[in-house]
């Protein structure tokens, strides 16, 4: 079991840390300059993220802040739902501080740091993503005791935050932090295999995954104004389920 702190102390990280970090950021971003988003290319290297250097999140905090009032705070394993969702609708995202070792680094059975930060964290310097994220985490909130919702909420995340793909002038191109931080999904993702839907909310909501393969589906959208908009609509598909739900209690 790892020890998994609740702060980041950067005095703990390894030499092998640095090794393991260097070395994906490098192999990552080999394939990410002609697949990545450039909104992402753009925002990773406003954050200030390199092969040198572990990101330390007091530095990276500042500069987020000052871009979108985002920041990262250390989770020290899966977070649940509530409490995540609370976090985004304050506009905090938790990452663990961990990284994967030499042995792990194809391969690991929860998120680390790769994946959170680099993943996850550059593209909270964009204005229209960032204002959807704290507004998907809003919404969410008031969904937390309808099992039905949350699955189709679950759906919507990992379809466009994990595993989105965004259309840049009439290019397919990456923005998921699921496909980002790994060299497999993003080879997979761009390839002529798995199906890719224009964005359609609804269809979205109802769309099966499964967490333990390279995914099959994907959907692209066209920007992130283009989630912005949408959140309404899955507003209104939650409410119609929740009435349909309470309909069928009463018979």
């Amino acid at each position: 079991m790892r020890n998994k702190p609740l702060e980041q102390v950067y005095s703990n990280y390894t030499e092998e840390d640095f090794e393991v970090w260097a070395l994906l950021f490098r192999r990552q971003m080999d394939h990410l300059q002609q697949h990545a988003s450039k909104l992402y290319l753009d925002a990773i290297d406003r954050i200030g993220f390199s092969a040198g250097k572990i990101p330390d999140f007091a530095e990276t905090n500042k500069v987020l802040q000052a871009a979108t009032g985002w920041q990262l705070c250390v989770a020290p394993e899966l977070v649940p739902q509530d409490e995540f969702f609370r976090l985004l609708s304050q506009r905090i995202f938790p990452a663990t501080c961990w990284l994967r070792t030499m042995a792990e680094l194809d391969y690991l059975e929860e998120p680390d740091m790769f994946h959170d930060v680099f993943g996850h964290a550059p593209l909270l310097m964009e204005p229209a993503y960032a204002t959807f994220m704290e507004a998907f985490g809003q919404l969410a909130l008031q969904w937390l005791d309808h099992p039905g919702a949350l699955e189709q909420l679950s759906a919507v995340y990992w379809f466009t935050v994990e595993f989105g793909l965004l259309r840049e002038e009439n290019e397919v191109k990456v923005f998921g932090a699921g496909i980002l931080s790994s060299v497999g999904e993003t080879r997979h993702a761009l390839s002529d295999m798995p199906a890719k839907f224009s964005f359609d909310m609804r269809r979205m909501m109802q769309t099966g995954y499964r967490t333990d393969i390279l995914q099959d589906k994907y959907f692209v959208i066209d920007s992130f104004a283009q989630l912005c908009r949408a959140l309404p609509v899955l507003e209104a598909s939650l409410k119609a389920l929740s009435a349909t739900v309470e309909t069928f209690a009463v018979l």
